[in-house]
């Protein structure tokens, strides 16, 4: 960012002795379950599909319906609710598609406080700039590529300014060199601030996670899995190799 923005650090969150179940199925889905994510760190999630990763983002997220029964302590270091402070980017870009890219970048806005002013305007193309989307600010998404339509989505998750920032695969549907450049953007531009990345991909959790998680299910437990020595956004090399190698066959032992 330039020395005009200044983007909110990260917060700490701690999950404690929680217990989740779903009222129309006889199973407990997170029984006594502990989770922490430290201020301003990426924690990335692994884990086998059904096991509960998107039912905690929802949890967090402040999102859990009246068909859930939950219980424990959910805090944060600065004692403010943590759904206030969340913004969520999902797998879908879910861009509005009679609105343009400004628009949809500026519409967290337009929903919190009316109409965005030219400060609100200025931000949100300072942002598009830095996502490399400045030649489409008119542009609409359905003329967007699949690439371009996600950074416009990690451009509206930057606009909320949020300290935590909760990714439910968000690069899941992109190919292989689109996604790479896109975990690059995002560990530049969501630096500092408290992220929680949820992920199929052990290659992305190892190039991007402070912190890396392996989720089992029924109940769902969580297991610290090793992390590379250098910094994020790692390079794929021989250490991440063993390590991906590593991951994949505990996630083989879920499906067992």
């Amino acid at each position: 960012m330039t020395t005009d923005t200044v983007m909110k650090s990260g917060v700490g969150v701690n999950l404690a002795n929680c217990r989740l179940r779903y009222l129309s199925s006889p199973t407990t889905l997170f029984e006594n379950l502990n989770i922490q994510l430290p201020t301003g760190q990426w924690t990335c999630i692994l884990g086998r599909s059904g096991c509960g990763k998107t039912s905690l983002l929802r949890l967090l997220a402040g999102l859990i319906d009246d068909e859930v029964q939950w219980q424990g302590q959910l805090t944060t270091n600065n004692d403010q609710q943590l759904s206030s402070q969340v913004a969520y980017m999902a797998q879908q870009d879910l861009l509005f598609p009679w609105l343009n890219v400004l628009d949809n970048v500026c519409f967290s806005i337009k929903i919190s406080k009316g109409k965005p002013n030219t400060d609100d305007k200025r931000r949100a193309l300072e942002l598009l700039e830095h996502v490399g989307l400045s030649d489409y600010v008119n542009a609409f998404p359905d003329s967007l590529s699949g690439g371009m339509r996600q950074r416009v989505a990690l451009a509206r998750t930057l606009m909320q300014d949020k300290p935590v920032v909760l990714m439910d695969e968000p690069f899941s549907a992109l190919d292989a060199v689109t996604r790479h450049k896109l975990q690059n953007l995002a560990a530049q531009l969501l630096k500092n601030k408290t992220v929680l990345l949820i992920t199929h991909d052990p290659q992305e959790a190892l190039r991007l996670g402070h912190q890396i998680l392996l989720m089992t299910s029924a109940p769902a437990v969580m297991q610290h899995l090793p992390v590379p020595s250098a910094t994020t956004p790692r390079q794929f090399d021989a250490e991440l190799a063993g390590l991906q190698q590593n991951i994949i066959e505990r996630l083989e032992q879920d499906y067992v």
